[in-house]
């Protein structure tokens, strides 16, 4: 999914040019005429995902600069570019005293609009990206945090809200680099215990003879080499919530006094004389399926039963494209800073490459690359060279563009240049299509044919923005990722693979 960028004008002909150069740009137009429809279209019951609004200054009722004044009390910190009419120092002032990030003037060139566009959305992910490692660091991560624009996703999110209401002890199930942890940390940061510590313990990094003397503690000298005392991460997370990843690799041992740990409340350090009580909230994660260690005879059952109150599964990167988008942005706008590099943006071929990739090591896998990309580049974009690890995995990229036999005209046309933002390229448009009924042996073609021809055109018609092509074909987004499975087009994009 591409950036979404509101247009507010009241001139039905400047919006549409304006939409025009958005849609130009790769990006999603949502188009408004008046400033009260601005602010309906942020904070209204029906409010939708913005990323970066073009406002005209001069409307009628609700001006730009009353606009503005709403954001700013709204707490709205949406990257704001202002439209005017004239270029006068006075309303560039006021414009940026306001709050706008930038300024054009009427009527604005597609080069100038993409340049700042592209620069917004880039200050915008830096900062999004600078508060989210802040918040992470001082344990008030929340899940406005966490970078997702994906139905897949959307349960997940509402339910790890639902959670985090509570104390109920929640499972995290999810292939590795899905984000379970960053995920515990918005559910610990959006609960009452938001003031008190987040522990995290890695069950599967501690060496069996230390996970009793970690989890729960030891006195001095409980055994060798025990020359101090140590509390443990049960009474160090008192309060708070105690994470325990990848808890599927605890031994037996230690779960039998894990179990007891949460039956009563208390824990009993190594070499202890009395148990310990404790305040804590647990969230554990998992990169297996639980109940299967549990029927093989590794997972306690009654352990299982205890931490499986509320499980929440989380989909892998495979089966939320749309989010790869924000992610590249967010992650090359971190990055660049980081290592103080003047990259600007990544190609639209680049994103739409990446964006079909499976990517089997999740978001952890597509930070590295984006990382290793940044050192690597010597220009101040991100093309597809600046990747070349990823060429092995060329074979999973489908082909979402039409076949020549799908649409006539493109038989006799050759498609137009592709432009790319930075966000998604615009693919190449026919200027009409003629889908064929018969066969050549002058029979009627297979439905189920046809109706994947149709789908292949939707998706270069409407720029590979699958909402979009859900909507004009009017079947939902899960129904339109099943026929393209089952068409063998989309890879794995469909919800049907879920992690458990």
């Amino acid at each position: 999914m591409a950036a979404s960028i509101l247009i507010a004008d009241d001139d039905a002909v400047q919006r549409r040019l304006v939409e025009n150069m958005v849609q130009k740009c790769g990006y999603e137009a949502i188009v408004v005429d008046s400033g009260d429809a601005v602010i309906a279209a942020l904070t209204g019951p029906d409010a939708q995902t913005v990323d970066a609004v073009v406002l005209d200054l001069v409307m009628p009722g609700l001006d730009g600069m009353g606009v503005l004044a709403k954001m700013r009390e709204a707490g709205i910190n949406i990257p704001v570019i202002v439209q005017t009419a004239h270029g006068g120092i006075d309303n560039v002032v006021s414009a940026m005293r306001a709050g706008a990030m930038d300024f054009v003037v009427k009527p604005v060139g597609l080069e100038r609009l993409q340049v700042s566009l592209r620069n917004a959305l880039n200050t915008s992910a830096l900062k999004d990206e600078l508060q989210r490692i802040r918040h992470s660091r001082e344990g008030r991560l929340t899940f406005a945090d966490i970078i997702t624009r994906s139905e897949a996703m959307a349960n997940v999110m509402r339910t790890a809200q639902k959670a985090a209401a509570s104390s109920i002890p929640v499972l995290i199930e999810g292939e590795s680099g899905v984000g379970k942890e960053l995920f515990a940390r918005a559910i610990h940061g959006s609960s009452e215990r938001k003031s008190k510590p987040f522990v995290a313990v890695n069950c599967g990094a501690i060496p069996d003879n230390l996970v009793e003397s970690i989890l729960f503690g030891h006195e001095k000298g409980a055994f060798t080499g025990a020359t101090e005392r140590h509390a443990g991460k049960f009474v160090e997370a008192h309060g708070g919530t105690l994470f325990l990843d990848e808890v599927s690799e605890l031994p037996l041992t230690a779960q039998v006094k894990l179990l007891r740990a949460l039956q009563e409340g208390a824990v009993e350090a190594v070499g202890g004389r009395k148990p310990v009580k404790v305040d804590v909230r647990i969230i554990s994660a998992t990169n297996r399926r639980l109940l299967e260690r549990v029927k093989q005879g590794h997972f306690r059952e009654d352990l299982f039963y205890r931490l499986h109150v509320l499980p929440l599964t989380i989909p892998p990167l495979r089966a939320r494209r749309e989010d790869i988008p924000h992610l590249l942005r967010h992650f090359l706008a971190r990055f660049a800073a980081e290592e103080n590099r003047p990259i600007a943006g990544i190609s639209g071929d680049a994103v739409a490459y990446l964006s079909q990739l499976d990517w089997p090591g999740n978001i952890r896998q597509l930070e590295n690359a984006v990382y290793r990309a940044v050192v690597l580049s010597e220009a101040d974009q991100l093309g597809l060279d600046d990747f070349p690890q990823l060429a092995a995995q060329a074979h999973h990229v489908p082909e979402i563009t039409p076949e020549p036999l799908l649409v006539e005209s493109m038989l006799h046309s050759a498609p137009p240049t592709m432009v790319s933002g930075s966000e998604i390229p615009i693919a190449p448009l026919p200027a009409a299509g003629m889908l064929a009924m018969l066969t050549n042996a002058g029979e009627v073609r297979p439905l189920e044919e046809m109706e994947n021809e149709i789908i292949r055109f939707a998706i270069s018609h409407y720029r590979g923005q699958m909402s979009e092509v859900a909507r004009r074909l009017k079947i939902g987004r899960s129904t339109l990722y099943r026929k393209l499975d089952e068409a063998g087009v989309h890879g794995a994009a469909g919800r049907g693979e879920e992690t458990h």
